[in-house]
Parts: C-alpha cells; sequence; structure tokens
C-alpha cells in the first residue's frame, strides 16, 4: 500500500490515507505535508456526524424521525397546502423531503441561520415533489433539521455540538465553522482533524453512538422506494449509490445491485475527504485531503488504487 500511495495516487495535494482493522490495528500513510493532526475542511464528510449527532438526539427524546417542522419550528413558512409540508426528519436526513432549492445565505457568513433556512424553506414551496418519492442532494435538507433540532432543545447548534463532544469525548478540536459560527452550514461546514473522523468511525462501527433502532435506521436503504433525481456519484462516476441517513451506500455499477444490508457506507466531501466503513470487509478508514470544489472522486481514486491490498491485510489473520 505504501508503495502505491508513495507516488500520490495521482492526488494533486497533499494526503493521508489510514485505515484501521477489526482487531485495532491501523495503517497510515501520509503524502506531502498532511497527517492525522492536520486540519482539514470537512465540506460533506460533515453529512455522517451531523445526521448521527441528530439521531442521538432521537434517542435522548428530544426529536422523533417523524417529527414534521412545524412541530418545533415557530412560524414555519410552509402551510398544509404545500406539497412539501409533510416532510419529516426521516425525509430530511436521507434528502426525500421534496426540497431541492439552496440559496447563497447558506453560504454566507453573515447571514442569520433561521431566517436563511426558512427562507430556502419557502423558496422551496412549490414543489411538486412528494416527500419521500425522491431524492435530491442538496444541504438544505440539513439545514432544516438543525433548525428543529435547535428549537427542540432550546439550543444552539454549537451548544449541540459541545454537548455531543462532551458526552463522546469525540471531535474535541473539531468545529463547525463555516461559513461562520453562527450560520454554520450543517451538511458541509465543519473543521476536523483525520484523527478525530477515525475515533468518530470506530465508536460508529463498535455501536456506542446510537441505540440499536437509530442505528438501524442511520444504516437503512432510505432511497430503494424513491427516485434519484441528483446524485453526484452518478453524475461524475456513473456509478448508482444509494442513500441511508447522512451516508451513502455504495455500488460501482450504472444501476444499483449491492447489498446495502452490509456493503460499503461513506460520507465523501467534494474537496476529496473520503470517510468510509466496509462493514462486509469488517474495517474503516479515511483519506484527508483538501483539493479545489469537486474533487471529491480524486479521494476516492486513492483509497481504490489500494482497496485490494486493504481488503487482504485486513484478512490478514497476522
Amino acid at each position: 500500500m505504501a508503495a502505491t500511495l508513495s507516488g500520490g495516487a495521482s492526488s494533486e495535494v497533499p494526503f493521508t490515507y489510514s485505515i484501521e482493522r477489526s482487531d485495532g490495528r491501523k495503517f497510515t500513510y501520509s503524502y506531502g505535508a498532511s497527517n492525522l493532526t492536520t486540519t482539514y475542511e470537512s465540506a460533506s464528510t460533515s453529512k455522517l456526524v451531523t445526521s448521527v449527532i441528530l439521531l442521538r438526539l432521537v434517542d435522548q427524546g428530544f426529536l422523533a424521525l417523524t417529527d414534521k417542522p412545524q412541530k418545533h419550528i415557530p412560524l414555519w413558512p410552509l402551510d398544509s397546502g404545500d406539497v412539501i409540508y409533510n416532510m419529516t426528519l426521516a425525509h430530511l436526513l436521507s434528502f426525500r423531503s421534496g426540497m431541492t432549492d439552496e440559496l447563497l445565505c447558506l453560504h454566507s457568513a453573515g447571514a442569520n441561520f433561521e431566517t436563511c433556512t426558512k427562507n430556502m424553506a419557502s423558496s422551496n414551496s412549490g414543489s411538486t415533489y412528494t416527500p419521500g418519492s425522491v431524492f435530491y442532494y442538496s444541504g438544505v435538507h440539513m439545514q432544516v433539521a438543525g433548525l428543529m433540532a435547535q428549537y427542540a432543545t432550546g439550543s444552539s447548534w454549537q451548544d449541540i455540538f459541545a454537548q455531543f463532544k462532551n458526552d463522546t469525548g469525540l471531535f474535541s478540536s473539531a468545529a463547525y465553522d463555516l461559513p461562520s459560527s453562527t450560520n454554520p452550514r450543517l451538511a458541509g461546514g465543519m473543521h476536523w482533524q483525520a484523527s478525530e473522523y477515525l475515533d468518530f468511525l470506530r465508536a460508529l462501527k463498535n455501536g456506542t453512538l446510537l441505540s440499536p433502532s437509530s442505528m438501524s435506521e442511520l444504516l437503512k436503504d432510505q432511497t430503494a422506494a424513491s427516485q434519484i433525481i441528483y446524485s453526484p456519484p452518478k453524475q461524475d462516476l456513473n456509478e448508482d449509490w444509494h442513500y441511508g441517513l447522512g451516508l451513502w451506500h455504495e455500488c460501482q455499477s450504472s444501476s444499483y445491485g449491492c447489498n446495502s444490508s452490509n456493503g460499503r457506507v461513506s460520507s465523501p466531501g467534494a474537496y476529496g475527504a473520503y470517510p468510509f466503513w466496509d462493514r462486509s470487509k469488517n474495517y474503516f478508514g479515511i483519506v484527508a485531503r483538501q483539493g479545489t470544489t469537486g474533487t471529491y472522486p480524486k479521494g476516492i481514486q486513492i483509497e481504490r488504487s489500494v482497496r485490494a491490498k486493504a481488503e487482504a491485510w485486513a484478512a490478514c489473520p497476522f
């Protein structure tokens, strides 16, 4: 693996590749000025983290996957005549709410989190997509879910994340601070270190973060009966991946025919970071890197360049 990765594995930027197998043994290789404690922008790798945080609030009784935004958010801008009025937290975390439109305020440091979220909901008024019927990959879903959580707990997202850190000991130096701490982009606005994300994946794999029911919902193929309208892996890789709650079910074919009950799940980010958990091979890992927007296939390519060797190492009894 080191010999393959030492050539940069076609990466135009430094990266760290690290995996851990079932007995706790690790393999790590860094190319260029990168290591396990280098801080990177998350892009969409934060989706899985956000989903787990919200599912823990479900386990704690603050939220339910069947809750609708208007149950928690006062002055919700959609009325009962709107097709997407009946979206639920489960729809939001699986990107099947029927919403598709984002607004520029999602990326503005000075925007107000609540105002921006409500404005995005309003901009999606008139959608013809019944909640649950379609999958559309967009950051708007998680902003609404986060606003539900803020009202359900009476806390800001920063306080919710601080409580998560305190309760789990995870992501001690990480932050939801993009575009700003007051307007965090929950689907793509963290900073983290690879070592922190690996600790998170280990805890998730070991079943210490979620109840069995929430873990089951997290890992369930939520899109099996939904039409996939917009999917970056389909667009850029011609691979028909499905989706759970904040994570992808990977399938390396143009039509989905993979084992979603025990396959590979992941949460790649636009800059090429690629955290994954191979459930069938019983190991997990991450490619930590930060290229330009849209270079997420690079991280996947790095991992795939050594996947056969990694699988052999993970299965080795020595």
